[in-house]
């Protein structure tokens, strides 16, 4: 159902991809609009890590890599690491997200001694606002 722009060969231009992400593709302006807001963002079109994840944009602030977001059909998908330091606060707000923010950070993949890769596909406002709290949590916003 959530397939993912595979083709190497083909790079999406933007207006492909508001139609391939269909209504999420207002849940990926409003996520860009808070990482605009936040961050001095950098967007970059990548197709990373081999042929199982696609296109996407990555998102850095300044030299620093935030996340990524791959497109799907109907979907997207944000994949962000949180570091060693960043676990205490993490844990603090876990029990403050939802079930499955807690879900995928105890599915994580592992990274340092106890960080973790989250990949988290999001699907409504609600799944948007744990995506924000967690990259809030990897990299403190410079203004509100």
């Amino acid at each position: 159902m959530y397939e993912r722009l595979l083709d190497k060969t083909v790079q999406p231009t933007v207006e492909f991809i508001e139609g391939y992400l269909g209504a999420s593709h207002g849940l990926l302006m409003e996520f860009e609009r808070f990482l605009n807001s936040g961050y001095d963002l950098t967007r970059e079109m990548r197709f990373p890590f081999g042929n199982s994840y696609g296109w996407g944009f990555k998102y850095s602030h300044r030299s620093s890599h935030l996340c990524y977001a791959f497109f799907e059909k109907g979907a997207f998908t944000v994949m962000l690491q949180i570091g060693d330091k960043q676990v205490p606060s993490l844990e603090n707000h876990l029990p403050s997200l939802l079930r499955k923010t807690r879900d995928l950070w105890l599915e994580r993949g592992p990274c340092g001694k106890c960080g973790g890769w989250v990949h988290y596909q999001v699907l409504n406002k609600e799944e948007l606002g744990n995506v924000i709290e967690l990259v809030k949590i990897k990299k403190k916003p410079i203004s509100p």
